[in-house]
């Protein structure tokens, strides 16, 4: 049986907190009087089920994330799924963002072996973006088996811009951050704060953007 925490009312299909955070942030300023800390919970705290990313797009891994975890606990559900698109590589390394060198989550293993890939690249052809799609999937009330089904579904995109480093800058961030300068500015993603990449970032505008969509399913479900 799903377990779900008292006063739940959104999972993030996600067991990164730093996402939980960010989510929990936007809705704080959307909707007031909101306890976001009770209403916003990961997949971990429902006892969701890891979904296999086997979509061809970032747009079909949110969705089955999103609509999965709706499924099981009868939570309305955010999901995202994002990684690197480099121009002279036709959008690689894209949707094996996170498994580039072979293993899943080997940041520095990933970041390395792409650097070494292009190391012949001149300044000039290194550009890339950081892109984000992000699902929304509310669940219908249960059948007669207590089985939801889902009735609506929505995606935003975001995307940011840069160029890519020769060598990793800075601590912060994870993934790919420490070698992407955002277009503008003068440090890598991984040198900015939470506050400058949230306001900038390819999952921060993605998540903006379907904002208003989720807001509104919170209110049909009050």
């Amino acid at each position: 049986m799903t377990r779900v925490p008292e006063g739940a009312r959104v999972v993030l299909a996600t067991r990164n907190a730093g996402k939980v955070r960010e989510l929990r942030q936007l809705l704080a300023g959307a909707v007031p009087g909101l306890d976001v800390d009770a209403a916003v919970v990961d997949a971990g705290a429902v006892g969701a089920p890891d979904v296999v990313e086997d979509g061809v797009t970032f747009e079909q891994n949110a969705l089955k994330k999103a609509r999965a975890v709706a499924a099981h606990t009868g939570l309305i559900a955010v999901a995202d799924d994002s990684g690197l698109a480099v121009d002279v590589l036709g959008g690689a390394p894209g949707i094996f963002s996170a498994r580039w060198s072979g293993a899943h989550g080997e940041d520095r293993a990933n970041l390395e072996l792409l650097l070494a890939q292009l190391a012949d690249v001149p300044d000039a052809h290194r550009g890339a973006e950081f892109v984000c799609a992000a699902a929304l999937a509310v669940p219908s009330t249960p059948d007669a088996r207590g089985v939801h089904s889902i009735h609506f579904t929505h995606v935003e995109h975001g995307r940011l811009r840069g160029t890519l480093l020769r060598a990793p800058v800075g601590e912060g961030g994870f993934g790919y951050d420490p070698i992407l300068r955002p277009t503008g500015r003068d440090e890598s993603t991984a040198q900015l704060s939470s506050a400058e990449k949230n306001a900038i970032s390819h999952r921060g505008h993605a998540f903006r953007a379907l904002l208003p969509y989720l807001v509104d399913a919170l209110a049909a479900r009050s």
